[in-house]
């Protein structure tokens, strides 16, 4: 399934995409795409019902609605830093022995097109295309890498936006340039785990004003989704609908020469393949 929220902002409505054109409405059957819904068995009980509806021609059409992130509002946001080895490179950075893990506010996830906004006092504020795993169950302590495959949820395109003067220049842990309001867009829509034949194998994209600044695939991981839910089970538990970025390819502005930030008027484009495309316009302070 490819499950999406549509709607207003704080009103958006749980649904079942079945094409670029249409859609099953699960609003009757659920209340939203959170925690509750995830921790209590909600995918196998709404999967008949999308292919009961989709069948027998019960669906709707896309209307321009907004698009906000297929996953209400998680109980945590974790993040792996460093993931990719060229990434690293260009950071200056030595590959990690272990994943590194940083946080990220809950409430900087917005929709995939939702405007990006600079922080006040940024001079840094970068990109980042990611794949977000949603997490399927309460989780903690796996006994091996293979249990960690039933825990997850699915899959999701992340922008893991990042003001790098506040994460490297001002001391203390990363999360303080991670965690400015709109810093996470997600989305279009949770790939469920049986529509991804090999999540080591997806092409990643992102561009800044039409120009291509990162290309990469998930192939080049450091720590692959399944090794990373499994080591971070060992250190706290993961609650059902928690979203976890798992890093980045090469492509950042911090690692050109110069290196190249967001200003206000930017536009973001970015994709992973199967996972769908974000657009963000890039807006100044408020």
């Amino acid at each position: 399934m490819y499950l999406m929220r549509i709607g207003a902002r704080s009103a958006e409505k749980p649904v079942a995409r079945i094409d670029d054109e249409t859609y099953v409405d699960l609003s009757d059957v659920v209340t939203d795409f959170d925690e509750a819904f995830f921790g209590s068995g909600g995918l196998d009980r709404v999967r008949p019902v999308v292919t009961e509806r989709a069948q027998a021609g019960q669906v709707s059409r896309f209307a321009g609605e907004r698009v906000g992130a297929p996953i209400a509002r998680p109980h945590q946001i974790l993040c792996i830093g460093l993931n990719y080895r060229d990434h690293a490179a260009e950071s200056g950075m030595p590959v990690p022995d272990e994943p590194i893990l940083f946080t990220k506010s809950p409430n900087t996830l917005v929709g995939p097109h939702d405007d990006v906004r600079i922080p006040r006092g940024s001079t840094k504020t970068d990109w980042e295309v990611e794949l977000g795993i949603v997490i399927g169950r309460r989780t903690s302590y796996l006994d091996s890498v293979e249990e960690a495959r039933d825990a997850i949820a699915g899959y999701v395109v992340v922008n893991d936006v990042s003001e790098r003067s506040f994460q490297l220049e001002r001391g203390g842990q990363w999360a303080k340039g991670k965690s400015a309001e709109t810093f996470n867009p997600a989305g279009p829509w949770l790939a469920t785990t049986d529509e991804i034949d090999d999540v080591l194998a997806l092409d990643m994209w992102l561009d800044v004003n039409g120009v291509r600044r990162q290309t990469g695939s998930t192939k080049t991981m450091v720590f692959d989704p399944y090794f990373i839910v499994h080591y971070l089970s060992q250190f706290l538990v993961l609650e059902p609908g928690d979203l976890i970025n798992t890093g980045t390819p090469p492509g950042v502005g911090m690692g050109l020469t110069p290196p190249v930030y967001l200003q206000p008027g930017d536009v973001m484009e970015l994709g992973i393949k199967h996972l769908g495309t974000q657009r963000q316009h890039v807006l100044g302070p408020r």
